[in-house]
């Protein structure tokens, strides 16, 4: 198995959203924001070989919407997945298999893209595209909170592709990749499990967006259940120190992976890595 990190750019997003009822008096201890209160999110995709696959887990914003849309995400770098999988050396049409955690707009707006004529079509066109079946019939009829979340430009070419392979029990689905449902911030979303040589790599996603997430009470203000989110990431953040994994961010703009530790307040961020080194 070969990992690669893919980066195709930074975003923003309002730091208050980002923590949720958690005051900035804390939180910005934690992870700085600017002075218009908006907090940096890194687009940390992966590239894993592993046999004669190529999977890639996630596909970022995208560089398809509109300069009116994008302005509300103070956008940084080229936002194409095709030229940040071209700077590691790979083409879109090598990718056999695109991993969906979830269909929120920033991670799944570069599955698709517009062609010469205009038209959208799925960007790997070699590729399956995975994502469970509950996250995929939620965000066919999204409640009124997601909704704005769930584009239908980025959905709709992938149904009419056939492309899609919906996922719907957890466990090993690629080797050395297994997957988990998690339903507190979204119904469905995956977090993969990489089993790399003697280590047990998390992709926490949305789950655990940030490294200043690890507090289980510091719950994101975007998750639909905030409860459920609770109990889900202090389970993970629980058996991750028992069983020594290590967590690996997609939006922690500061903090690439980490270890935990126990402390009387919890558990909490141990030793901090970039992912270059478990690798």
């Amino acid at each position: 198995m070969i990992i690669h990190k893919i980066i195709p750019g930074t975003f923003k997003l309002d730091g208050g959203a980002t923590f949720g009822v958690v005051p900035k008096t804390l939180w910005s201890k934690a992870y700085p924001a600017d002075e218009n209160n908006l907090c940096i999110f890194a687009l940390r995709l992966l590239l894993i070989e592993t046999g004669d696959r190529k999977i890639l887990i996630d596909t970022g914003i995208g560089n398809k919407q509109t300069e009116d849309f994008y302005k509300h995400y103070f956008r940084e770098g080229h936002h194409s997945i095709e030229k940040a999988l071209e700077e590691k050396g790979f083409s879109a049409d090598s990718i056999t298999d695109v991993l969906l955690t979830h269909l929120h707009f920033d991670h799944v707006g570069g599955a698709v893209k517009i062609d010469e004529s205009g038209n959208s079509i799925p960007t790997f066109q070699n590729a399956r595209y995975h994502v469970s079946r509950k996250q995929w019939e939620w965000a066919m009829e999204p409640n009124q909170r997601e909704k704005a979340s769930y584009l239908k430009e980025n959905l709709l070419p992938l149904e009419n592709s056939g492309l899609i392979d919906f996922i719907e029990y957890e466990g090993e689905y690629f080797s050395g990749i297994s997957i988990r449902f998690f339903s507190g911030h979204t119904d469905g979303l995956i977090v993969p499990f990489i089993h790399y040589q003697d280590k047990t790599l998390v992709y926490t996603n949305d789950l655990l967006a940030l490294s200043a997430h690890i507090p289980a009470s510091w719950v994101c203000g975007f998750d639909t259940r905030p409860l459920i989110s609770f109990e889900e990431r202090n389970g993970l953040l629980q058996e991750a120190f028992r069983n020594n994994y290590y967590l690996v961010f997609q939006h922690d703009h500061y903090t690439e992976c980490c270890t935990l530790k126990n402390t009387e307040k919890g558990i909490r961020k141990d030793k901090e890595f970039k992912l270059e080194e478990l690798l």
